[in-house]
């Protein structure tokens, strides 16, 4: 009777976490969907904007496309990231007590580890609908060449086949692999140090569990926000190959766009690094640090609320 309670309490753990997760994820995005559409079309260098900056960008898309533009592919968008925050967030959970217990790493390497291994797992289970979003992102109203989800997902699945979903792949986990790894870890490591030498300045007790020390609401926004801008800084190259192997036969130079390392050199070669592989950074800046700590402190929260403290 115990060790069935015990399983069903377990169970519902890790659903809990996985909504919490979801939530977290859904939340940060929903916060910066305007700036991802803008980041997409400069990476891209999309032939509407390919002569405007980031802020000129931002405020060209709404008198073009009407407001409605900002938020373009943002369905896509919601449909993938609550199964992508859902387990990038639980599987960070299980893969940091699984390498702390069984393999006994250090505290640092094993959220490092955990956190590089859970988005490269939350990648892999939901990167068809990041390609589908890319792609319905991509369009500029008047030149639209697909008419929603269900057509991108046809018309990708008729002319380039299944592997068509998961062009951009490899450089998309590479550049995940220390994206996620430092974004929790530096997360991590600025909870656990604020929490041990300013728990009364930093820290507050949990709401599910008083014995549980969590740091406060604004803290978690901060530590957060400086973890997507450290992370960030490191992997965005490799984030602006990804996105031109998505969007595929949509660009016509996509027939340069093959591998990761063609397209780094081919967009460096044409573009150079601050107009080709560092296009967009200073939105990236933005839009990162406020949806990185917004998915933290979501996440925060939602273990209180669900009682996963």
């Amino acid at each position: 009777m115990s060790s069935s309670s015990a399983s069903a309490k377990g169970d519902y753990y890790w659903l809990r976490s996985f909504v919490a997760g979801g939530v977290a994820g859904c939340c940060a995005k929903s916060t910066i969907a305007p700036l991802d559409r803008v980041k997409i079309l400069l990476q891209g260098q999309s032939p509407h904007y390919r002569h405007l900056g980031v802020f000129s960008t931002l405020t060209a898309v709404p008198k073009k496309e009407g407001i409605l533009g900002l938020y373009k592919g943002n369905g896509a968008m919601m449909v993938r990231i609550f199964p992508y925050g859902a387990i990038q967030f639980m599987a960070f959970d299980k893969y940091k007590k699984m390498l702390s217990t069984r393999i006994g790493i250090s505290t640092h390497i094993h959220r490092l580890l955990a956190g590089s291994m859970a988005g490269m797992t939350a990648v892999i289970c939901t990167y068809p609908l990041d390609v589908i979003r890319a792609r319905l992102a991509f369009q500029v109203t008047g030149d639209h060449r697909y008419t929603g989800i269900a057509n991108v997902f046809q018309s990708i699945y008729r002319s380039e086949g299944v592997l068509g979903f998961y062009r951009g792949l490899t450089p998309t986990l590479i550049g995940m692999a220390p994206y996620a790894g430092l974004s929790f870890f530096t997360f991590g490591t600025l909870k656990s140090l604020g929490l041990k030498h300013f728990p009364d300045q930093l820290g507050r007790p949990s709401s599910d569990n008083p014995d549980v020390l969590v740091l406060k609401s604004h803290v978690n926004l901060l530590c957060g926000g400086v973890a997507g801008a450290f992370a960030q800084t490191v992997s965005y190259p490799l984030d602006v190959a990804r996105r031109r192997m998505q969007l595929g036969a949509v660009l016509p130079d996509s027939d340069k766009c093959v591998s990761p390392m063609k397209t780094l050199k081919y967009v460096y070669e044409k573009f150079g690094i601050k107009k080709g592989l560092y296009r967009g950074l200073s939105l990236n800046y933005i839009r990162c640090v406020p949806s990185q700590a917004m998915a933290f402190t979501t996440y925060e929260f939602m273990k209180q609320v669900l009682h996963l403290n």
